[in-house]
């Protein structure tokens, strides 16, 4: 016991050490920091700065006031991939969850895993695909045909972003890696998986912060030691680990057997097609099986959230605008098939300007934070003057500061957009301001999935999902919002969700009234 109360002391003494080391060294950063003179909006609290205002503001909301004011050097950011990478203590909590797949990985290390990824992403592989997203999206269909034929009146409210995340957790299952979760088909019951994936990434007890984990990301010298989690996180990692290894243990031996798969959809799901890149390649130039290992939670997490979120905030701006929902349900319609191949899809102008409005002014991820390794200059389009009179073209940057990307905020700055770039407008897509192809995204001008080398790689499998549930979906329903529109914000932690102010308890949620679409 005596030891022990010791090793307790000692580790306290540690934590408080190096909180107190922390703090000097932030305040003497502070002072010296060449960011002083730069004009800025005024800290609200000496230590928390604005991060306080920025919780409790609507996603994006302070940063869009912020950057109708101050210059941005987005481009040199997301260019310079080696210089600006995810900070360390995040890239540790993504590591405990995730492993150390494609989201987590830098430099080298990150340019062999996306080199290796890339045919799985590529658009004759999401051709391949679409096939799938179709027939969850009908799944998906049928699951709330039956809510509301049993409604009194024909009209129900459903939680939409709850079955989307069901459907589009099904899909990354089928296609990731051929794993039925069996979200959406409740009579065979949740997987194995599902249940694992839920206790990790949904159970409110494994979301709350604990202090000692805490400790253990802020401090790398405590990792060493145990870790506490929630209880049965451990169960439900090694679960999701056991099947992993399964999985990619029966993709190997397949493509080891006959160099080639058969004709069904294990041949084509991501994995499969990893695993076949990942073999043919120079065995210096491999990943190693952990890092494929990596990926699959990966895809899930990545996969699904992402395409789920999107599809909602869709619903929402048709739900809040009858007739631009008319339009595109009689775009829908007039195409002669329930089976569209992914070149259909595409051809639908208006679903095409749809998908891109709501990726615009309801962007996923809100935006992202960098971390310099090491001093840099970030040169600026258009010059300021700063606090002491001087015109800069340039802000100085020193190795160890943060930088935020303002993702949301980009896409919707009147500046680049024009004074209505808060409006959803699909048809601003016909005639663009010059102003926004200086936005360095990987797609359409805008930076929802970022630019550079680490621009999301499965952009073209999110885009032909989302297209594919509102082509099934708004050719079905008719879609109105269940409350008040006040009541609907969002709320951000990876992603941004909505959620209804008086409802705080109930967490993210979009319920809308789901009545069948009667042809005239």
């Amino acid at each position: 016991m005596h030891i022990l109360l010791q090793l307790l002391s000692s580790i306290a003494a540690t934590a408080v050490f190096y909180g107190l080391y922390t703090l000097l060294l932030a305040t003497i950063s502070r002072i010296n920091s060449p960011f002083k003179d730069i004009p800025g909006p005024p800290n609200s609290h000496w230590f928390w700065g604005h991060m306080k205002d920025i919780i409790a503001s609507d996603a994006g909301v302070l940063h869009e006031k912020w950057v109708e004011q101050y210059t941005k050097a987005i481009n040199h950011i997301l260019m310079n991939h080696f210089i600006y990478q995810k900070p360390e203590i995040a890239r540790y909590n993504l590591t405990q969850l995730l492993g150390a797949g494609v989201l987590v990985t830098e430099e080298d290390k990150h340019k062999l895993q996306r080199k290796i990824m890339n045919p799985a992403f590529g658009p004759a592989q999401i051709r391949e695909l679409t096939e799938i997203f179709i027939e969850k999206s009908v799944e998906l269909r049928d699951a709330w045909m039956s809510e509301v034929s049993a409604a009194v009146d024909g009209v129900s409210k459903i939680n939409v972003l709850n079955s989307l995340s069901e459907m589009t957790l099904d899909v990354i299952g089928l296609a990731g890696f051929n794993y039925k979760f069996n979200a959406l088909n409740k009579t065979k019951g949740p997987s194995e998986l599902k249940q694992a994936f839920s206790k990790i990434f949904g159970d409110p007890d494994a979301q709350r912060i604990r202090m000692w984990p805490f400790l253990q990301a802020l401090i790398p010298s405590l990792r060493a030691l145990p870790s506490q989690d929630a209880p049965g996180f451990k169960q439900a990692k090694a679960t999701m680990g056991r099947i992993a290894r399964e999985l990619l243990r029966d993709s190997k031996a397949s493509l080891q057997s006959t160099g080639e798969k058969d004709s069904n959809w294990s041949s084509r799901d991501l994995l499969s097609i990893l695993v076949r890149s990942n073999m043919s390649g120079d065995p210096s130039q491999r990943m190693s099986d952990e890092d494929v290992l990596a990926q699959i939670p990966t895809f899930i997490v990545a996969g699904h959230e992402t395409s789920s979120t999107a599809t909602t905030w869709a619903l929402f701006a048709l739900a809040e605008n009858a007739d631009l929902q008319r339009k595109l349900r009689d775009e829908l319609l007039a195409l002669p098939t329930e089976n569209p191949s992914m070149d259909e899809l595409n051809s639908l102008s208006y679903l095409d300007k749809v998908v891109r409005e709501t990726l615009r002014v309801h962007c996923p991820v809100p935006g992202t934070i960098r971390v310099a390794t090491k001093d840099d200059i970030i040169p600026l389009g258009k010059p300021f003057v700063d606090a002491k009179g001087i015109e800069r073209d340039h802000i100085t940057i020193r190795e160890g500061q943060t930088v935020y990307v303002p993702i949301i905020n980009i896409n919707r700055d009147k500046t680049l957009w024009g004074e209505d770039a808060f409006e959803f407008k699909p048809d601003r897509w016909d005639n663009l301001p010059e102003a926004v192809s200086t936005i360095p995204g990987v797609w359409s001008h805008l930076l929802t999935f970022l630019g550079g080398a680490r621009a999301c790689i499965g952009y073209r499998f999110s885009l032909m999902e989302i297209k594919a549930l509102l082509f099934i979906l708004v050719r079905t329903f008719e879609f109105k919002l269940a409350v008040p529109r006040e009541e609907i914000i969002s709320k951000t932690t990876v992603v941004q969700r909505p959620r209804l102010k008086n409802d705080k308890e109930g967490g993210s949620q979009l319920p809308l009234l789901i009545s069948v679409y009667q042809r005239p």
